[in-house]
C-alpha cells in the first residue's frame, strides 16, 4: 500500500518535470528550435489546429525557422497566427514562411530567465504539493490502523527523499536553461 503511494508520488513527479520542459521550450533562446512556434494554434477550416498539424517546422539554420503549410491556401493564416501569438515574431512569407529569430538583448535575455525561474518555482511546488498529498494519505492509513507509526515514518522519509530527488532535478534543468539563455 505504502509503495503504490510512493508510485504514484514518482509518476507525478515525473509529470510535474514534463510540464517544466513544455513551459522551458516556450522560453524563447537566441537560437531557432522549432519547440518555439508548438503553442501557435492557426485556424483551419472554422476551427484553431496547433501550428504542427497544417505544416512541417523545421530548422533552416541557426536563426531561422522554415514553415512549410501542407497547403498553399494556409500560408496567410499560419503567417497572422504566428504575428498574433506572443512571442515577438514576424515571418517573411513567400511559398514557405522562414520565421528569423532575432539576437535577444542582455534585456531580454534576464527577463526570458526570469520567466524559465517561474516555471522552474511552479513546478517545485507542484512536486511539494505531491508531497503533501501523498503525506496525508499516509496519515489517513495511520488513523485508519492500516500502518503502524515507524512505517509511517519510514514512508515520510522516503516520500521527503523522492521530493529532495525531484527538486534537485528541476534546479538542475533551471540551471541548464538559464546557461542556455546567456549564451551568446
Amino acid at each position: 500500500m505504502i509503495n503504490d503511494l510512493k508510485k504514484d508520488a514518482e509518476d507525478r513527479m515525473n509529470k510535474s518535470l514534463e510540464s517544466l520542459d513544455h513551459g522551458f521550450a516556450k522560453v524563447r533562446t537566441g537560437r531557432a528550435h522549432p519547440s518555439i512556434l508548438n503553442g501557435v494554434m492557426v485556424p483551419y477550416y472554422g476551427s484553431d489546429v496547433p501550428l504542427n498539424q497544417v505544416a512541417n517546422v523545421g530548422v533552416e539554420d541557426s536563426r531561422t525557422l522554415l514553415v512549410q503549410p501542407f497547403e498553399r491556401n494556409m500560408v496567410s493564416a499560419i503567417d497572422k497566427a504566428i504575428r498574433e501569438s506572443d512571442l515577438g515574431l514576424n515571418p517573411i512569407t513567400a511559398d514557405a514562411i522562414r520565421v528569423p529569430m532575432a539576437a535577444l538583448t542582455e534585456e531580454t535575455r534576464k527577463d526570458m530567465q526570469k520567466v524559465a525561474r517561474t516555471e522552474a518555482e511552479n513546478a517545485k511546488v507542484a512536486i511539494r504539493n505531491i508531497r503533501r498529498d501523498v503525506l496525508g494519505d499516509i496519515k489517513a492509513l495511520l488513523k485508519e490502523k492500516e500502518i503502524s507509526e515507524d512505517d509511517e515514518r519510514r514512508a515520510g522519509d522516503d516520500i521527503q527523499k523522492i521530493t529532495d530527488k525531484f527538486v534537485a532535478e528541476v534546479e538542475k534543468r533551471l540551471a541548464a536553461k538559464e546557461a542556455e539563455l546567456m549564451k551568446v
